[in-house]
Formats: structure tokens, C-alpha cells, sequence
């Protein structure tokens, strides 16, 4: 058995369950016994805990973290540390990480559903950053996606305690390796862009469904990041938003002074692209590129090997030599100069210049040799012509089949037609894939052709309308939902029982086919309740108006002669005082008449026995005792409800005694006896 499990850390947190492991901590279910609610501990791995320096970074991040209060952020509630254990209790989150939730979803999420999660990770490092504090591991794996269709940003800070403070490409960072920054993975300075490159990352994975940079080690995905520019979204998927790919690109410019300076400009565009998505923000996608230090670099001649592979495309070389300026020619020597350099002795060959000049010649003969070859293979007859396929993605179907030099004999055909946010004809995917390359015995381009933009479909406004005629309204819109009225359902002051509270999705929100949608369902007003007063001593119209005053009433009225009160005053009721009963609750008294002046007369003890029957709620083991009005205990007694079912109680008195009973230490009811009877 686990260590943990069971143990009760600072005589508070009860562990009960580990639901999580990483690189640093594990995480457990526990309940807090002070406040009676479930939490999540994380606890630092014990071989990390022997590091003290590592301890005290792990504290005081947590506690800088604790500071944090966002909706989209996990809650930290307490930071502690011990001899032995250093953990962080945080709220338990009801969800899946993001990753599951793309995984689920086939990993490509629609953009509309990609813009709701993206803005509400942004808010979340906005309000983290106000506070200097940065995340340092943005990926989907960190990120909550709760029932009701938020989500919540996890371990902030723990990044910085996991790299000492340094952003280093460690072995506890390669798991993030597909979403750090090219700052990060060079290990230099970071600041709060970095978080916004990472945020651009997981966006870029939402709307395309794959990572912009794929490698066989953690190591070449992270060399990507700071050489590589990957493919552009809509060039692996054209019905993305123009906007919305200008947006994840800026946020993923490998020079960070190209980037959103802070999350509240990103989250600006955002809102802006939100409300209207055919937005154009000028942005040159090619212009987020990283110059910096371009005029040291060298320049090298491509080879087969230098071609990098980006996503599941080749880039080609040229395209990677364009964004670099071209290093300034050196200046002439004088001609001084040069004769002094002749005066120095034999000149030596110039080996390196002779290499680059050679190499160079063999290019153009390569060239010359594959330029001919393709001018003349056709008339020889030695093998197929091989011509690359012209690219017509993202334009009008009309408008490509009538431009001949752009088809340069292909033919255009159409294929499916689907629905998209683009115009209507707009090409969406062609096949053979732009720039590849075709015999020319096949010569004809397949492509699918948007239909226009369906009428979006939205929630309707379902409050207070009962089950059965929400349920219908739903159907009537032919979505084949998945209606869920079963789980969720609370008190409500106006809306009956039976009629709808609210859903998820709210009013006005886009529905799509098969979509969830859950109703919280009303169980119509909570029942009210009110704390039976003291009676005793008061008359028959104190008590009444004291009953009333609280919504309570009386019920039966006996008079009996005591000496516990005198004449006319209460002197029983039948449900003790302090108890919490539902309004309307009728209670019964008993009205004191005085002393007997017969029977046994008021002097004259009688022993009687009252039946006790005992509760099988208040455990096994009961203690009762019986006190009577003058808060004597007059009986005591031990019983186990396994055992006895009933306790017999004697009391001795005269006249009318109330006795009140305490079980386990707790008043429990009390007993009216008349002795006189």
C-alpha cells in the first residue's frame, strides 16, 4: 500500500487515492476535514524532496502561485512543507486535460470551439503575468477542460522550481519539447512572450490537429523551433479563418519583439476576431519571421540533406535562404594593399575559394543537365514527363478553370461539394497535392469545392419551460443531440418542479450535430425550516404568538397539575427546544394547573417506568441519561443497538415531571410522566 494513502498531513488533509503522476509530484484525491470538501494534493517525489535548494524553490513559487484568483486558473488553497513532505493542496477539478479532449475529438477541433478555449487561456496568463509570473509550460497537458465547457489553467510555476530558474532544455523539459519557445529551447532569457508562443502552439494544434514541428528526438523538434518555420494552418487546412491563422502565427513568431508584446493584446484580437471572423488584421504572416543576427550568418549552398523536413511537408531550401539578408560583399582591397601582399613571398592556392567555386560549377551542370533532360524527354521518348501540380486551393472553382496559364494543361473537375465558412466555389482541397509532381499521362486535378456557410443553427431559449416541451423543441431541430436532464438538477425559488433552470449551452450559442446538451433541472423551491423556541413558562398566548413568529403551530393543548410551573404557564412541548423542523410543524404543550391537592397528593413519591425506544443512527454504542427539571440526572445507562432495542427507564416523583433525555451527550427527546395517574 502507497506511503500516503491514509496519512493525514498537518492533522487536516486525509489522503484517499493518487489520481496523478508527473515529473516532479504526485498528485492525490484527500478531503479536508476542516472544511469538509474534497481537494487535490500534490506532494514533491520523494527523491526531489532530498534536495533542499529544489524545496525551498517548490515553496516559494507555490505560495507566489497561491496568490493567483482567476476562473480560469486552478485555485491554490494551501502551500506546507514538514520534515519529510512538501505539498500544495489545490482545487479538484471535475475534467479532462485538453490533450484527452482532443484525442477524443480526433485531435482537430472546430475553430469556434479552438477561439472559446484559446480565449480563456489567454485571460489566464494575462491576469499571471500582472502578478510577474510566468507559466514557463503552456501544452495541453496543463490545461482543464470542465464540464460546463471552461477551462483552467494547472501548475503555474512549477516549470521555474523543474529548470532551477533556468530555461534549459533538461530532461524534465523534453515531455514540453513540442510547445517551447525558441528562447526557451536556446536557453536564454525569457519573459511573458514566451508563454504567448507556447499559447500560439496549442492553438495551432487545436485548428490544424497536428504540432507544427514533429522530429525523431525531443532534441530536432527543438532545433525546429528556433531554425524552422512551420506550415502556415491554412495551407493544411484552406477553411481556417484568415484572421484566426494571423492570430496563432504572430503568437508563434520566433523573434519575440514580432509576437503579442503582452496577453491583452492577443486577447484584444481575439475578441475582435470573435465578432467578426471575416476580419482582415493586415498581419504579413511571412513578416513574423526571425532576422535576428542575420547579417553573421553564413550562408551555405542546399544539398539533398539540407532540406528540412517542417510538420509532414519539405521545405525547400530557397524558401528558407530568402528570409536571411545576404551578407555584404567585402570591401576591394586598395591596390597598395594588394601589392604589398604579392611582395610577401609565393601566393599559396586559395583552396576554400577554389572548393566553393568547383562546387558551384557542379551545381549549374546539374541544373543545365535537368533542364535539357526535361525539354527533350518528351520528343526521346526515354521516360514519362514529370510536371508539378499548380496550386488552386482557396480560389473560385470558375475562376481557376478558366486561367490556362495557371492550370498549364491540367484539367480542372470537380468533386465533393461541403459546407465551410468560405464563399461558396471557393476551392478547399485539390488533389494531386499543390507542387507535387505527376506523369504527364495524368493530367487532371480533383478538387472540393465549398457550398457556402450553413445556416448556423443556435440554443433556444429553454428557462422555465417544462421537460417534455424542451425536449421536443430540441428534437424539432434535427441535430440528433445527446440530451443529458438527468444529472444536474437544484432548488429554485420561481421556476416549478420539473421545468428547466438553465443549459449548457447557454441561449444563442452554435449547436452542431450530436452535440451534448445538459439541462440543470429545477426540484421547485427549497423547503424552509425554523428553530423550535422555548415554551416553557410562557402562557397559552405567549406560546401561541411565539410559535407563530417562527411559521410554526400549536397542535394540542393539555393542562395537568405540577409543581414544576405554576398555574397556567407551559410547562412541556413535545418538541424540544433548538430543534430544526419545517415550517408549519405543529407542536403539542402541556399547561400547568397547579399542585394536586389529591390522588397521591404532591407530597407522596410514586416510581414509575417509561419505555425509551432507542435510534439505530446515533452509531452501536449509546450512552443515556435522564434528567429532570431541576437538571438532577435521575438515570444513566449503557446499551448496544446490536444488542438492545429498548431502554426501561424508572423514575420516582409526584404530580406531573418532565424529564429530559441526553443520548451520547446530545438531548435526544423528552418524556412527560404524571405520577398521579
Amino acid at each position: 500500500m502507497d506511503q500516503y494513502i491514509g496519512k493525514l498531513l498537518d492533522n487536516r488533509y486525509e489522503i484517499m487515492e493518487q489520481i496523478g503522476m508527473g515529473g516532479m509530484a504526485r498528485v492525490f484525491r484527500a478531503l479536508d476535514h476542516r472544511l469538509n470538501r474534497q481537494v487535490a494534493v500534490k506532494i514533491l517525489r520523494e527523491d526531489l524532496a532530498e534536495d533542499a535548494e529544489l524545496r525551498r524553490r517548490f515553496h516559494e513559487e507555490s505560495q507566489a502561485v497561491a496568490m493567483l484568483s482567476h476562473p480560469n486558473i486552478v485555485a491554490v488553497y494551501d502551500v506546507s512543507r514538514s520534515s519529510d513532505v512538501e505539498y500544495i493542496v489545490m482545487e479538484l477539478i471535475d475534467g479532462i486535460t485538453l490533450k484527452q479532449y482532443m484525442q477524443k475529438k480526433g485531435n482537430k477541433l472546430n475553430w469556434r470551439e479552438a477561439l472559446h478555449f484559446i480565449t480563456q487561456i489567454v485571460k489566464a496568463l494575462g491576469h499571471a503575468h500582472s502578478r510577474g509570473i510566468i507559466h514557463r509550460d503552456i501544452k495541453p497537458h496543463n490545461i482543464m477542460v470542465l464540464r460546463d465547457g471552461s477551462v483552467k489553467v494547472a501548475d503555474f510555476g512549477i516549470a521555474r522550481v523543474a529548470s532551477g530558474g533556468h530555461s534549459t532544455l533538461t530532461q524534465e523539459a523534453l515531455g514540453s519539447v513540442h510547445y517551447i519557445s525558441p528562447e526557451q529551447a536556446r536557453g536564454s532569457h525569457i519573459d511573458a512572450r514566451s508563454d504567448l508562443y507556447s499559447a500560439g502552439v496549442v492553438l495551432y494544434e487545436m485548428i490544424t490537429g497536428r504540432l507544427p514541428f514533429e522530429g525523431d528526438t525531443p532534441v530536432s523538434v527543438a532545433i525546429q523551433h528556433i531554425n524552422s518555420i512551420p506550415l502556415s494552418p491554412r495551407e493544411i487546412d484552406p477553411a481556417i479563418p484568415e484572421a484566426l491563422e494571423a492570430i496563432t502565427m504572430k503568437a508563434m513568431a520566433p523573434d519575440p519583439d514580432n509576437r503579442y508584446l503582452s496577453a491583452d493584446d492577443m486577447l484584444a484580437d481575439l475578441e475582435e476576431f470573435r465578432k467578426n471572423p471575416n476580419i482582415n488584421f493586415d498581419y504579413n504572416v511571412s513578416g513574423f519571421q526571425d532576422d535576428e543576427d542575420d547579417v553573421d550568418k553564413t550562408q551555405v549552398l542546399p544539398t539533398a540533406a539540407s532540406i528540412s523536413r517542417v510538420g509532414s511537408r519539405v521545405r525547400e531550401p530557397e524558401r528558407v535562404q530568402n528570409r536571411s539578408r545576404s551578407n555584404p560583399p567585402p570591401r576591394r582591397r586598395e591596390r597598395e594593399e594588394d601589392e604589398e601582399e604579392y611582395d610577401d613571398g609565393p601566393r599559396r592556392p586559395n583552396w576554400p575559394i577554389i572548393g566553393a567555386v568547383a562546387a558551384i560549377l557542379v551545381f549549374v551542370a546539374a541544373l543545365l543537365y535537368i533542364m535539357f533532360s526535361t525539354a527533350f524527354s518528351g520528343s526521346l521518348g526515354a521516360q514519362a514527363q514529370n510536371i508539378r501540380v499548380p496550386s488552386v486551393t482557396g480560389q473560385l472553382f470558375s475562376e481557376a478553370q478558366a486561367n490556362t496559364e495557371l492550370l498549364n494543361g491540367f484539367t480542372l473537375v470537380q468533386g465533393e461539394t461541403v459546407e465551410s465558412d468560405q464563399p461558396a466555389g471557393t476551392i478547399l482541397q485539390q488533389s494531386p497535392d499543390a507542387n507535387s509532381f505527376v506523369s504527364g499521362d495524368d493530367m487532371t486535378i480533383t478538387v472540393t469545392v465549398s457550398s457556402g456557410q450553413a445556416e448556423e443553427i443556435t440554443m433556444p431559449d429553454l428557462v422555465n419551460k417544462p421537460l417534455s416541451e424542451a425536449l421536443s423543441t430540441l428534437q424539432e431541430l434535427d441535430l440528433k443531440l445527446k440530451i443529458d436532464y438527468n444529472s444536474y438538477s437544484e432548488n429554485h425559488d420561481t421556476i416549478p418542479q420539473g421545468s428547466v433552470i438553465s443549459t449548457i449551452p447557454e441561449e444563442g450559442a452554435a449547436l452542431s450535430e450530436e452535440q451534448q446538451v445538459i439541462f440543470v433541472m429545477s426540484l421547485g423551491p427549497a423547503e424552509k425550516t425554523s428553530i423550535v423556541p422555548n415554551l416553557i413558562g410562557r402562557t397559552l398566548e405567549e406560546a401561541t404568538a411565539d410559535l407563530t413568529a417562527v411559521g410554526l403551530t400549536l397542535n394540542e393543548v393539555q393542562e395537568s397539575n405540577t409543581d414544576q410551573q405554576p398555574a397556567g404557564k407551559v410547562f412541556y412541548q413535545s418538541i424540544a427546544v433548538g430543534t430544526e423542523v419545517a415550517q408549519g410543524t405543529a407542536i403539542d404543550i402541556f399547561i400547568s394547573l397547579g399542585p394536586s391537592d389529591s390522588g397521591s397528593g404532591s407530597g407522596d413519591t410514586v416510581t414509575k417506568t417509561f419505555t425509551l425506544t432507542l435510534p439505530t443512527n446515533l452509531g452501536e454504542d449509546l450512552h443515556v441519561e435522564v434528567v429532570d427539571s431541576q437538571e438532577q440526572t435521575v438515570f444513566s445507562g449503557d446499551y448496544n443497538t446490536n444488542l438492545d432495542t429498548a431502554a426501561e427507564i424508572p423514575v420516582s416523583g409526584s404530580g406531573v415531571q418532565t424529564y429530559t433525555i441526553y443520548i451520547n451527550g446530545h438531548s435526544y427527546t423528552q418524556q412527560t410522566v404524571d405520577f398521579g395517574a
